[in-house]
C-alpha cells in the first residue's frame, strides 16, 4: 500500500474517529467505543475550556453529556493508569497495565519501605473508612503544601496507585481523584481477575504496539512507541517482526524512506481513503492533548504543524496564547485559538485566532470555522462567542457574520 501524506493524513483522522460527522447524537456508549478506538484518554485537569479528556471526545460526538465519562469510570468500563500519560484506559486492557504495575515499580517499593507508617496509616484508612480524596487526610509534617511539596499522605496514594495496590474508584464533581482498595474496584470491573492472567512483558509489548498501529491509522516506526509511551529501542525491529508473522501490513507513505505500517483491522479503511472516496469534510477543535497533535514531532512531520502548548511558558513569550487549540479544517490543522468559556457569563470568548502561513482566507473555512466555534461554545453552555483578535481583518468579519458577537 502506498499512501500519499494527504491519504496518510485522511487515515490517522479516520481511525482516530474524525472522519465523518456524526450522523446521529451520541450516546453514552459512544464515548466508551471512542476511547476505546483511540486506546486511551489524556487526562488534564485544565479547564478554561473543558477539561481535555472531555473535549477530546467532543472533537469526535458532537455534543454530549460529559457525565457519561465520569459514570463510565464509576462504574468499571474504564479505569485510571499511566499510559501515554495519565489516562482513562478500557477495563479490558487493564491486564496490559497490571503487567507494568508488576514489573516496574522499584521507586514506589524504595518509597514504601522509607516510609512503612505513612503505608500503613493511608491503607488502613482506606480499608476501614472506605473511599478517600487525598483532601481528606491533614497536614501533619509543618509544612505549607504547594505543588511541589505534597504531604505524605498524599505521595503515599501516588506510590500505592503506581504499584496499583489502590485504583480511582471515580473522579468527584470538582474532578479530584477518589481513592479505593485495588480488589474493591476490581470486584465490579473484573470480578474474576488474577494476576496470573497478566501478560508478559513481551507479549504487552506487541500488543500495544499493534494497538498503537490501528490508532495512528498508517505508521512508521518512530511514531508508535509515543502513543503508549514504550521503549523506542527496538520498535523497528518488533514492527517488522509483527509484519512477518502477518499481524500487521507493511505499506509506504510518500516523503518517508522506512517503510509504514497499517493494522489489518484498518485494511477497509485503507481501501477507501485510497480509492479517495473517504476525506473529511467537516471542521473542528481539537484539545493541546488529543491523539492527532500529542506527539509534537509526528505532528510537524505530518501536517507539516508546529505546536506547543504555552501553559507554562510566561504570558510575555507567548506566541498564542495560554492554551491553544488546533483547528482541524477538511483535513488538515490550519491555525489554532486562544479561547475561554467564561461559564458564569454565558461566553466563549476567543482572545485569539491564527492561521497557519500559507492557509487562504476562504468563505468555506471561515463558515466551518463559526460552525465549530457555535457548536463549541453551545455544548460548552456559554451560547454567545466573542471573537477578540484574529491574524485577518476579513476573517473576523466572515465568522462574525455568522455568529452574534460582541467584540
Amino acid at each position: 500500500m502506498e499512501f500519499s501524506q494527504e491519504a496518510a493524513r485522511t487515515m490517522l483522522l479516520a481511525a482516530q474517529g474524525l472522519g465523518s460527522p456524526a450522523k446521529r447524537p451520541a450516546r453514552k456508549e459512544d464515548v466508551l467505543r471512542t476511547i476505546r478506538r483511540i486506546g486511551v484518554l489524556q487526562i488534564d485537569s485544565i479547564s478554561v475550556v473543558a477539561r481535555s479528556p472531555y473535549l477530546v471526545l467532543w472533537s469526535r460526538l458532537g455534543s454530549y453529556d460529559p457525565v457519561w465519562l465520569d459514570e463510565l469510570l464509576a462504574e468499571g468500563a474504564l479505569f485510571e493508569y499511566w499510559s501515554h500519560a495519565a489516562c482513562f484506559v478500557p477495563i479490558e486492557d487493564y491486564g496490559l497495565y497490571r503487567r507494568f504495575m508488576l514489573d516496574g515499580t522499584e521507586k514506589s517499593r524504595a518509597w514504601f519501605s522509607a516510609h512503612p507508617g505513612e503505608v500503613r496509616r493511608v491503607m488502613e484508612h482506606i480499608r476501614e473508612g472506605g473511599p478517600v480524596r487525598s483532601v481528606q487526610f491533614e497536614r501533619t509534617d509543618g509544612r505549607k503544601g504547594g505543588w511541589w511539596e505534597w504531604k505524605p499522605e498524599k505521595r503515599a496514594l501516588e506510590h500505592l496507585f503506581a504499584a496499583g495496590e489502590i485504583m480511582i474508584s471515580r473522579r468527584d464533581p470538582n474532578f479530584h481523584r477518589v481513592y479505593d482498595l485495588r480488589e474493591r474496584v476490581l470486584k465490579k470491573a473484573l470480578p474474576s481477575w488474577e494476576d496470573a492472567l497478566a501478560p508478559t512483558h513481551e507479549e504487552v509489548r506487541w500488543t500495544l504496539a499493534k494497538k498503537a498501529v490501528r490508532s495512528l491509522g498508517v505508521a512508521i516506526a518512530g511514531w508508535v512507541p509515543d502513543y503508549f509511551r514504550t521503549p523506542k529501542r527496538g520498535a523497528a525491529a518488533l514492527l517488522g517482526e509483527l509484519t512477518a508473522g502477518g499481524e500487521l501490513l507493511r505499506a509506504r507513505i510518500e516523503g518517508f524512506d522506512e517503510p509504514a505500517y497499517v493494522h489489518p483491522d484498518n485494511s477497509f479503511l485503507a481501501e477507501e481513503v485510497l480509492s479517495g472516496d473517504l476525506r473529511h469534510p467537516g471542521t473542528t477543535l481539537l484539545s493541546p492533548f488529543d491523539p492527532v497533535v500529542w506527539d509534537r514531532a509526528r505532528a510537524y512531520e505530518l501536517f507539516d504543524f508546529e505546536y506547543r502548548i504555552e501553559v507554562y511558558t510566561p504570558a510575555a513569550k507567548r506566541r498564542y496564547g495560554y492554551y491553544s487549540l488546533p483547528i482541524l479544517h477538511r483535513g488538515e490543522l490550519v491555525g489554532r485559538l486562544d479561547a475561554k468559556a467564561h461559564r458564569k457569563d454565558g461566553v466563549f470568548e476567543v482572545k485569539a485566532l491564527h492561521l497557519e502561513p500559507d492557509v487562504s482566507v476562504t468563505e468555506d473555512l471561515a463558515s466551518g470555522m463559526a460552525g465549530a466555534l457555535r457548536d463549541c461554545a453551545g455544548w460548552h453552555d456559554t451560547p454567545e462567542v466573542v471573537l477578540r483578535r484574529s491574524d485577518t481583518e476579513r476573517l473576523a468579519r466572515l465568522i462574525r457574520a455568522e455568529i452574534p458577537s460582541r467584540g
